[in-house]
Formats: structure tokens, sequence, C-alpha cells
């Protein structure tokens, strides 16, 4: 034993080559975030928003201009294969950058004058405390939300990347933490906000629990949690085939609880409706496309060589979500939480395009993504500006003849749901059309049939809401609609136009999204 000790101390350790352009648009966003910390911690009260809101826009906008300059000439695996930067997530991370640009920017809006902001600033937790009073005098929002948002950014854009399933479960882990916490900071609707938050930091562990259970069933298959080392493994059968299937299964779970597909959806209704309007929307659309770049990398690079084995019970999953977000979207009379079951039929869409296993199929995925990322952070944008009594206004009857206090916002919402619905000149359609057609051309015929019939139902929602809009006399005086300021207004339009043009000029987005639809292997 004494005589091994030397040996041990003088062992040579390779010290794992990185790729830092390769890297360069996580190194800048989890850099600006640790700077935000350091500016929440000494910087002045009064300097915290401007400051905190330019750094957070400043550091998306540079990391995005990385990923062009830098990480686009540099694809390959670099950290001993943990980090693997090819066409898919290049694609990924450059819509997550956009969105989240969207999504600060929403989350920068304040209601001078009126306590109605969207976020409670930390040790305002108290009811009656000094800050609290202040923070309701001056309208100030908790400016601990962008490097919140910041580091959840970060490990979006690692997620997709991942090469690994311990690099995966750390990306996971570091993109949900700040979107518990983001989740319980809404200031009028505190105790639901907070118990959002509670259910989905609770239900998140649970998942994250069986991602991990199902990781190590595959290194136990595999002798590595290397993705490509599976997939070799899978194709020269050389593993403990027990293993297998269900390992790939409770990582799906892990995955799809982050989807919010069913039966792994119940968190959703309860997290979209209780957290802050702005962080809904920023979640409802960036994790989407962190955790289906995920799936994507799984299923195609890990584990396609025994997708016979597993591929039913997707489609299974994919066809629930599709029917009970559609029919439970009928019931609701909360507008978020309406959004919300729409999300979870969104999330039954996009997976047909994830299982037609075809380079058409991750194309599709990748454009869906898109479209449906603009269209929602912008809906989520303008539910924040119908308010009642100083607080949100989403309940449906407090929409009726919206479009009688003010035409632009009923308008803008109008044709986003129509997006929604898939109505052709928008984002909607031409998305929904991309998946069906690579669910036809690969043996999904009954997905895309059933992904029909549900658009239809959610079609019939939509329509409903906008004819309240339209036809519906106000129920009372109390409903307003705020006068946003410029960055909520940027965000509402840049989102709406997004959506026209990905409906009306697709192509040049559609080419991109296939020209990046190979994964390295």
């Amino acid at each position: 034993m004494i005589a091994a000790m030397p040996s041990l101390a003088t062992a040579d350790f390779v010290a794992a080559k990185v790729n830092y352009a390769a890297v360069s648009p996580m190194l800048v966003v989890f850099g600006v975030a640790l700077v935000g910390v350091l500016v929440e911690a000494f910087a002045p009260r009064s300097r915290r928003y401007a400051v905190q809101v330019t750094l957070s826009l400043a550091g998306l906008v540079g990391a995005l201009v990385a990923l062009v300059v830098a990480a686009r000439d540099n694809t390959g695996s670099t950290l001993e294969g943990a980090v693997v930067v090819d066409g898919p997530a290049l694609f990924l991370q450059g819509t997550l950058l956009v969105l989240s640009v969207l999504g600060v920017l929403t989350m920068a809006e304040r209601f001078d004058g009126t306590g109605a902001d969207a976020f409670t600033p930390m040790g305002a937790a108290v009811p009656g405390s000094p800050y609290e009073a202040a923070a309701l005098r001056a309208g100030a929002t908790g400016t601990e939300v962008f490097p919140l948002t910041l580091f959840a950014v970060g490990g979006m854009l690692l997620f997709p990347a991942a090469g690994d399933l311990l690099t995966m479960f750390v990306a996971l882990e570091v993109l949900s933490l700040p979107l518990y916490i983001l989740c319980g900071l809404a200031r009028r609707r505190r105790l639901l906000s907070q118990e959002a938050s509670l259910k989905y930091f609770l239900l998140g562990a649970f998942s994250s629990g069986f991602f991990l259970f199902g990781s190590a069933l595959l290194f136990g298959f595999s002798g590595s949690m290397d993705l490509s080392v599976i997939a070799r493994a899978i194709s020269s059968n050389s593993g403990m085939d027990g293993l297998l299937v269900p390992g790939v299964l409770l990582v799906a779970v892990g995955l799809l609880f982050k989807i919010g597909a069913v039966p792994f959806h119940m968190w959703t209704p309860d997290v979209y409706q209780g957290a802050p309007t702005p962080v809904t929307g920023f979640m409802a659309a960036c994790t989407k496309v962190a955790a289906f770049g995920a799936i994507l990398r799984v299923v195609y690079v890990g584990v396609a060589g025994s997708r016979w084995d597993w591929e039913p019970v997707l489609w299974g999953v994919a066809i629930l979500t599709m029917v009970v977000g559609a029919v439970l979207s009928v019931t609701q009379t909360d507008v978020k939480r309406l959004l919300a079951y729409s999300s979870i039929a969104h999330a039954g869409f996009i997976l047909t395009g994830v299982l037609a296993f075809d380079r058409v199929g991750v194309s599709s995925t990748l454009f869906y993504l898109v479209a449906y990322g603009f269209t929602t952070i912008a809906a989520f944008a303008i539910v924040s500006l119908v308010r009642s009594g100083g607080s949100e206004a989403t309940h449906l009857s407090q929409w009726a003849g919206l479009a009688k206090r003010n035409k632009w916002v009923a308008g803008t919402f109008a044709f986003l749901l129509l997006a929604f619905a898939g109505i052709p000149l928008t984002s909607g359609f031409t998305a929904k059309f991309a998946v069906f057609s690579a669910a036809v051309g690969h043996g999904g015929t009954v997905l895309a049939f059933i992904g029909v019939l549900a658009s239809a139902v959610t079609a019939f929602v939509y329509v409903r809401l906008i004819v309240l809009m339209y036809f519906s006399e106000p129920a009372g005086d109390s409903t307003v609609v705020v006068t946003p300021s410029i960055v909520t207004t940027l965000a509402v339009a840049l989102g709406t136009v997004a959506t026209l043009v990905l409906g009306v000029l697709p192509s040049s987005v559609l080419d991109l999204a296939s020209s990046s639809a190979l994964f390295l292997r």
C-alpha cells in the first residue's frame, strides 16, 4: 500500500482539450451571468435595473455574435466528447439566443406607479416590509431575474450540445434551478406563484431522478455515458441487452417532462398560470427548444439503433400528448392555462416530426421550434398587458370586448392565436405542414391524422377566444390594456413579424434547418 502511493501521486493526467471558439457562446452567457451576480451584490439599488437590462441584452447579443463568427467554423466534439458542436446544436443555440433576447425584453417591462410590475424583489417576500412598500411605490422590477435568466440560458445552450448523458444532466439542472426560482417571483399572485414554483421543483426533482436512473442503466449496458459509445454498443450487440430499453425509457421520462408531454405534463398548467407571465413566455419557448434538442440528440445519435424496441412507447406518448392537450384546452377558462394546454398539444405535434427518424424529420422539428418560440413569447407578452385591478386579467370573461378597448392588442393577439391554430400565411401552418409531411413520408400517417384532428380542436379554442374579444360586450370597466414600454412593444413586434414572415416566406429558414439537420456521431 505504501509503495503504491508514489505511483499514484506521480501519475500523468491528460488535460481535456477545449476548443474555446466552439463553446464561446456558452462562455459569454455564463460570464455575463456571473457579472450580473456581482452587479446585484454591489451596484446601488437605483441603478441595478438599467445596468442589468443592458448587461443581459449585450451578453445575449455578444453570444449570438460569437456563435456566428467563431463557433460556426469550429464544429466538432470538444472537452473529450462532452460537448458536440454540430449543425443541430448551432441552429438550436442561435434560436435560443434570439428568443432569449425577446424574453429579456418582456421581463424588462415595468408599469410605473401602479405597483403592477411582474416581479417581487428578493427581500420583499414579507408582507408589509419596508422594501415591499418602496418597491410598490416605485414600480421597481426585481433585478435578480436577469442573472437568473442568463444562467438558465447557459444551461439551455449546453443541453442540446451535450455529447454524453452526464453533461446532459448537468445542463438539465443548470437550466432548471433558475427557472424554479423565477416561477416563484410573481408579485400580485404571490401564493399561487410560490405554489407553482414548489410544484415545478418537486416534480422536476423526480424527473431528474428518472433521468439519472436511466443514465445508470445505459452505463451498465455500454460501459459509458457517451452517446456515440452507446450507439456502437447497440450496433455491435456487445452490451447487456436487458438494461437498454429500460434505460432509454427512463432517460426519456426526464426529457419528456421538460417539454410537458403526457403523462408527464401535470406541472405545466399550474406553473404557467402561477409564474410571472414574462417568465412563462420565456420558459414555454426556450425550454421547449432546449429539451427537444436534447431529445433529438439522444434518439438520433445514441439509441437510434434500438428504436424498434422503444419507438411504440413514444408513439403512444405523442398521441396522448396531442389528444389530451387539445381536448383539455377546450375546458379552460384562464388564458394562461389555455395556452399551457396548447403548448402540451404543440409538444405532441413536434414529436411527430421527431419520430420520422430522418433528416427531414430533424429539419421540420427545428423549423417548428423556431416558429413556435417567436409566437409564444409575443403571445404571453400581450397577456401581461391586459390587467384588472392592478393585476393580470387572465380569466376569459375579462377578455370580452377587448377589441373595443384596444384594437391593436386584440388584433395582434388574434393573429398569434391563428398562428397557433395553423392557419395559412402564418408560421404555424408552415411548421405543422412540415412535421406532418415528414411523419407521412416515413410511416407516421396515423400520427399525422391524429395531429390534424387535434389541430382542429385547438383551432376551435382559439377562434372562440377571438370571437370573445371581437363580438362580445365588455363585462365591466375594470379591465384595461396597459400601454407597454418600448421593450415590450419591440418584443411583440419582432415576434409577430417573425410569425408572419415564417408563414409567407419560410424558405430561407427551412433551407437553413435542412442544412443544419446532420448530427456528428
